[in-house]
């Protein structure tokens, strides 16, 4: 993790000072109603949401990745502290509750910063873009729903959709007219100003004005509430009473504070630093909450979090740095300083308005709307988080969201993208026979690609596929598996299944086009019947190669035969047996001396030559290295043969230098490649079996000696 402090000002640019400036003092003004109103809430005195909004947000902007996000005392930590404090039954604004907030703060702390030494920020990873775009929309929205009772002269409301929903049915049948009227023409003119003036300050313009109008025209003597005195004064620092509640206690009820903070901060987070192509580092962000919920501890405050409606506020604004937290930061220091007298003249609905017209910029209905149109299943996951927020809380409607994109994955898993496939004549490749027009399917031959991995939801579907592809004179059934990444041990039993069934009805199996991995998976799961075989190649061209189509290959797509031989397909063994293939190619040796041992003395000659070449599992590169490893057997094969150990090393040298040479010729831009597999192998040989190394160079001494008499 990188120390650097206020990464997001490294490399500052002047031009943004302006927009940086104007939107810190903005985000603390609007902090002032907010921070007040949340602290009562978690059960504190007012003043002490606008302590919060000091070192905190300080230590945000110290720490954080994200250039835009603002931290604060917010909605979610302070209602579920409010909570904890009912169930503890601790009346709010107490001397017991104001020990105990900043205790719960401190917890907070603690979790949050275990959870970055844990690594939690790779889980917002498995969260999609319409969880997310889900997730913003519904704070938002839930966030409106609260203000709206501060439009129609109320207070603001709590609790999820339906609580919500009756706080502003309340609010309805005591509307303060004039809070109304200030409030709806803030809003229109917002929006109106942000159409026709997008230039002008229209938030500045609408605060100045507010303040003026309590002024001079004295709107609170009309039931138009306005933000409450604050005495002057910076905050105390105290270290949190933690013995106000039991350790485990306090762990317990901190908990889903913590995840709540986590999850909330960090998919907002996520989600503006995907809409401005930003870089986050996830750990060091959820370290920079932590360090803020430290610092509210010892100021006596709430637990903190990031706030939507200010980042909001910010963006809408022109903030392009933690500048702005930090002007933020020290206009609220100056406030609580020197300008607390100021605060009573601020009208509650202006700065609702400004909140809502923040708010209404960050929902993300565009994306609903995108989905809608593109892929319903998609829009239903957005609607399924957004809904969940609303009715269930932040977290239970990302958790709501995410099982639907679980479930969504697994959908698509069990129905993956297939095709059965075809050649154009004269052209390389392999083509969709339902997508392109002239491609034609290779006579006898059934060519299956499956576009996805392979396991248990999904193996029924694809060996129905190529059951019922099969006509009476399918003789090849070759599947493209470039798209499958994995398998599970229920594939794995049906493919050998499978394997074998069309073995039996005298149809040969491929599965090809694999990562190496799958080969492993076969293996361990016990279908390694398929790659001793040979029903498992590299590529499609080596199985209709192994088939014997070679002649209907060139003639329909006469290039494919010439980009067959690449080096990577040159070592298809290693491929084929991975970490193992070394060791499985020296068992091939064994197999090959025990067959000679078994093989009449006269024949054995003929019956290595047999074995060299019969097995079609060895392509060219990995031949050589076969070759190698019967070079270490040299007085075995000396004593099986009947000659002696030069000559059999001799022979072997020749047959290692014909096909050097055939390669070459074949592929003379591979020559420096397979020069290299040489000498790796020839490495790696001497490294595994020093002993037989020392005898072959002896040998080859001998060898070059003698040809040196000659």
């Amino acid at each position: 993790m990188k120390w650097n402090l206020f990464p997001t000002l490294r490399g500052y640019r002047r031009e943004n000072l302006g927009k940086d400036v104007f939107s810190g003092v903005l985000i603390a003004a609007l902090s002032i109603p907010i921070s007040m109103g949340y602290a009562q809430i978690a059960g504190l005195p007012p003043v002490y949401g606008l302590y919060g909004s000091v070192l905190p947000i300080f230590l945000f902007a110290m720490l954080s990745t994200s250039p835009l996000f603002i931290f604060g005392v917010d909605a979610a930590p302070a209602a579920m502290v409010g909570a904890v404090l009912l169930s503890l039954g601790v009346a709010p604004g107490s001397a017991e509750a104001m020990q105990l907030v900043p205790a719960l703060a401190f917890y907070t702390g603690l979790w949050l910063l275990l959870f970055s030494l844990l690594g939690a920020g790779k889980a917002v990873d498995y969260i999609s873009t319409p969880v997310m775009g889900g997730f913003i929309s519904g704070i938002c929205c839930e966030i409106i729903l609260m203000q709206t009772p501060k439009l129609l002269g109320s207070a603001a409301g709590s609790g999820e959709l339906f609580e919500l929903l009756v706080c502003i049915w309340a609010a309805l049948k005591t509307v303060n007219v004039p809070s109304l009227l200030l409030g709806a023409a803030t809003l229109a003119l917002l929006l109106l100003g942000k159409k026709y003036f997008p230039k002008v300050p229209m938030v500045l313009v609408m605060l100045v004005a507010g303040a003026l109008m309590t002024v001079v025209f004295h709107i609170d003597q009309y039931g138009v509430a306005l933000l409450a005195a604050v005495e002057p004064g910076l905050p105390k620092f105290v270290l949190p009473v933690l013995d106000s509640i039991e350790l485990s206690d306090g762990l317990s009820a901190s908990l889903p504070v913590a995840i709540v903070i986590l999850a909330e901060t960090l998919l907002a987070e996520n989600s503006y630093a995907l809409k401005r192509d930003e870089q986050l580092d996830c750990n060091r962000e959820i370290l920079a909450f932590s360090l803020g919920n430290f610092a509210a501890a010892l100021v006596g405050c709430c637990p903190v979090n990031g706030s939507v409606s200010r980042t909001a506020v910010n963006e809408r604004n022109g903030g392009r740095t933690q500048l702005v937290s930090v002007v933020a930061s020290v206009t609220m220091l100056l406030v609580l300083l020197l300008a607390t007298g100021f605060i009573r003249y601020l009208p509650v609905p202006v700065l609702t308005a400004i909140v809502i017209n923040a708010l209404l910029g960050a929902v993300e209905f565009d994306l609903a709307k995108r989905l809608l149109h593109i892929s319903r299943q998609e829009f239903f996951i957005f609607l399924g988080a957004f809904v969940g927020v609303l009715l269930l809380g932040a977290i239970n409607g990302v958790v709501l969201g995410v099982v639907l994109s679980f479930v969504d994955v697994i959908i698509r898993a069990a129905a993956p993208r297939r095709a059965f496939l075809g050649v154009l004549p004269g052209k390389p490749g392999f083509y969709a026979l339902d997508r392109v027009t002239g491609a034609k399917p290779i006579p006898h031959v059934v060519l299956y690609r499956f576009s996805g991995s392979l396991f248990f939801a999904n193996v029924r579907l694809f060996q129905e596929d190529l059951e019922q592809s099969l006509q009476p004179d399918t003789t090849v059934v070759i599947v493209d598996a470039s798209a499958v990444a994995s398998i599970d041990i229920t594939a794995a039993d049906r493919l050998l299944a499978l394997y074998q069934k069309l073995r039996a009805r005298g149809v040969r199996f491929y599965l090809t086009e694999h990562i190496g991995e799958v080969n492993d998976k076969l293996r361990q799961y016990g279908a390694e019947e398929l790659i001793d075989n040979g029903a498992v190649r590299r590529t499609i061209q080596a199985a209709l190669l192994d088939a014997g189509i070679r002649h209907a290959v060139q003639t329909l797509s006469p290039d494919v035969s010439q980009e067959f031989e690449t080096m990577r397909q040159l070592q298809e063994f290693e491929w084929a047996y991975g970490a193992d293939a070394e060791e499985r190619i020296e068992q091939h040796v064994r197999a090959i001396l025990d067959r000679l041992q078994q093989t009449a003395e006269d024949r054995r000659a003929a019956a290595l030559e047999c074995c060299l070449h019969e097995d079609s599992r060895f392509a060219g590169v990995d031949e050589d290295e076969l070759l190698l490893h019967l070079e270490g057997h040299t007085q075995e094969l000396s004593a099986l043969l009947g000659m002696p150990e030069l000559r059999v090393l001799a022979e072997l040298e020749s047959e290692r230098r014909h096909l050097f040479e055939r390669l070459a010729s074949e592929h003379p831009e591979l020559v420096q490649s397979i020069r290299d597999a040489r000498m790796k192998f020839d490495a790696d040989f001497r490294a595994r079996h020093p002993n037989s190394a020392s005898h072959m160079d002896a040998l080859r001494k001998h060898l070059h000696e003698r040809y040196e008499n000659r």
